[in-house]
């Protein structure tokens, strides 16, 4: 409870002796006063003085509980507790930058607008406001936030930092009105951490995507899968190869504009157009470069490798859309090539194996020419200044050719024909990021038995370190782990409306981003995360 005293204005000593009243203030038990109070807790009654009696003695100062952390999603790793009223929004308050920072005006206006008080750029701080900074020491995306004599300072050593500080106060002010005193201390477990969607089987609008971005800018994630061809369409407007495109579509600007709002969240978009299989869509228009077996035969979204017109038309399109998307990274796919599903792929597929022996010898054979295709594409988008990233099951063991050891491996799945276990990618140093579909899996429809995943078993069972089954690799591996994202597939697109998917990947996102964020055991349980995104959000 608050202390009280009657003030009046100082209006020199003849006034201060003749004050007439006087109010007894009672000390609560934890240093925190209580009201005027009268025997049994009644209200004190004011009385008469006499005139000779001293002015009453200064209120004493209010003393405050140690703070709490601030309650956000993910969870601050770090917080320095303090005494004081800490930090509410009120109509005199602003968001300002540091000089030297002027960077940060979106951060800032984007804030300002979030907590409904002003933008005031790069002006000194005053009481009441927060100021955004940039500069010190700490790990990329890292932030420091400061709440102390009724302002609010949030640095970082680069701009997603400071971003990510303006989320855990929003939050912080969304679920309780204000930001706790003290000191937050926070930084990310793992680099990659976000989304992948698949708008090839099935569209999704402009607005649906910038939605999504939105929220997860909010979880503090910052890596946007999006996979916008496969056998059933070919999502983005082409101007090398219009004649792929499927009907529903979005057209550049509409990346653009999809692309330009991710920038200011933080959040790399990274394109994926998946070969040799998952092509079904662009060989629709080139059905003379689909792959047909010994009998004349085609399968189903394979390109045949052995053409050199395959790599150019493929290549074509890599390095058309590595001019779309300014990120540093481009998923080349890799996964489920048809050929290598077949008992002899040699006797099945004699043109690849003929074309593997040409060009990396006799011993060379189907997976050497398929290994070898996932380096030529790697090179592509390597020369375009981007990191190759690809699916787990295109990496095999043994053979001629091997796959290059900046590939980062997407690991998905253990059940394909020859599944390795991830702990053979680790150890051969290769950098993994975790797509496990045990867990991070949302197929439309549920086939192949495939079941939505809930956020409950995220968070109380999954880390990056779990990246096939439910058993972690060993901890010496952590550092090769780059972080993981939540997938969503469409293969029965019809199952689930746009809105339906959104509300389906609320609670597994959520869980998703606070184990990438910190994958430590978390300190609440399940019902109590789950109200607690509810009420920040």
């Amino acid at each position: 409870m608050m202390r009280y005293a009657i003030r009046r204005p100082h209006a020199g000593p003849t006034l201060l002796a003749a004050a007439v009243a006087l109010v007894t203030v009672t000390s609560c038990s934890d240093g925190v006063s209580s009201g005027p109070t009268s025997g049994a807790g009644t209200p004190s009654q004011v009385t008469s003085a006499p005139a000779s009696t001293p002015p009453p003695s200064p209120t004493p100062t209010r003393t405050y509980p140690l703070s709490s952390a601030p309650l956000t999603v993910p969870a601050v790793r770090s917080h320095e507790a303090a005494r004081g009223p800490g930090w509410r929004p009120t109509p005199q308050a602003g968001v300002v930058v540091a000089a030297g920072s002027e960077g940060l005006a979106d951060e800032g206006r984007l804030l300002a607008g979030e907590l409904k008080i002003a933008y005031r750029g790069a002006v000194a701080a005053r009481a009441g406001d927060v100021e955004l900074a940039l500069g010190g020491k700490g790990a990329p995306e890292s932030y420091t936030l400061t709440t102390r004599d009724d302002r609010v300072r949030i640095t970082g050593p680069d701009q997603a930092g400071v971003f990510y500080g303006t989320r855990t106060l929003k939050q912080s002010v969304n679920g309780s009105g204000a930001m706790p005193e003290g000191t937050v201390t926070d930084a990310p477990a793992k680099p990659q951490r976000g989304l992948n969607l698949d708008i090839a089987r099935k569209f999704f609008t402009v607005e649906w995507i910038e939605a999504r971005l939105r929220e997860m800018a909010d979880l503090k994630l910052n890596q946007f899968g999006l996979h916008f061809s496969d056998d059933q369409g070919f999502r983005i407007q082409s101007d090398t190869h219009p004649e792929i495109v499927s009907a529903q579509h979005l057209t550049k600007a509409e990346v653009r504009r999809i692309l330009a709002l991710a920038q200011t969240l933080h959040i790399t978009v990274v394109p994926e157009i998946d070969s040799p299989g998952h092509l079904g869509a662009v060989l629709r228009a080139y059905p003379d470069l689909q792959l047909r077996n010994v009998q004349g035969v085609p399968r189903q979204g394979a390109i045949d490798i052995s053409k050199p017109a395959s790599a150019r038309l493929v290549d074509e399109l890599l390095r058309e859309y590595a001019g779309l998307f300014p990120g540093g990274w481009f998923h080349v796919g890799a996964d489920e090539y048809q050929a290598l599903t077949v008992r002899d792929p040699a006797a099945s597929y004699p043109q690849l194996a003929t074309a593997a022996r040409q060009k990396y010898g006799p011993q060379a054979g189907v997976q050497d020419l398929a290994e070898g295709w996932l380096n030529d594409r790697a090179a592509v988008v390597r020369s375009q200044g981007r990191t190759a990233k690809a699916w787990n099951d295109g990496f095999f063991r043994g053979g001629v050719v091997q796959a290059d050891k900046d590939i980062e491996v997407e690991y998905w799945t253990g059940k394909e024909i020859g599944a390795r276990p991830p702990a053979e990618y680790l150890a051969e140093g290769r950098k993994v990021v975790n797509l496990n579909d045990e867990f991070l899996y949302y197929v439309l429809g549920e086939p192949n038995e495939f079941t939505y995943p809930t956020g409950r078993r995220i968070y109380e069972q999954w880390t990056p370190r779990v990246l096939r089954g439910t058993t972690p690799v060993p901890a010496r591996y952590d550092a090769q782990i780059l972080g993981g994202r939540f997938a969503v597939w469409c293969d029965l697109s019809q199952s689930q409306t746009q809105a339906q998917v959104a509300e389906g990947i609320r609670m597994p996102l959520t869980a998703t981003a606070q184990k990438l964020w910190d994958a430590r055991t978390p300190t609440m349980t399940w019902e109590q995360f789950r109200a607690l995104a509810a009420n920040v959000r």
